[in-house]
């Protein structure tokens, strides 16, 4: 289970309109993830804005990046992502599932 104070973090890193893009992209993409390159190209961004916005996303525990000969490729951190929604939904309505009506999807 995430620490409240995880929580935030990702949250407030995932609360810009250009990380979230990413980030909803990166979780798209799957386990293999983007190359950081052609990640820019899909939310036209420059590659400096860009690499401010991974950082944020990186050190908030949402993306890990992998070196493949001269490129990075990002990819969501789908643990971080589903213990986060686990953690917003925990309780959910007192228990009752019913009420709730969450897909229940995970990744």
């Amino acid at each position: 289970m995430m620490k409240p104070t995880q929580v935030v973090k990702a949250l407030a890193a995932l609360a810009q309109p250009t990380r979230l893009a990413v980030y909803r992209l990166l979780v798209t993409a799957g386990p293999e993830g983007m190359a950081a390159g052609q990640i820019a190209e899909k939310v036209k961004a420059s590659p400096a804005t860009m690499s401010f916005h991974f950082k944020t996303l990186s050190h908030a525990g949402l993306v890990e990046s992998r070196q493949d000969g001269r490129f990075v490729y990002y990819a969501a951190n789908f643990t971080v992502m589903n213990g986060m929604v686990d953690y917003l939904t925990e309780n959910c309505c007192g228990g009752n599932a019913e009420a709730c009506k969450t897909s229940g999807k995970k990744c």
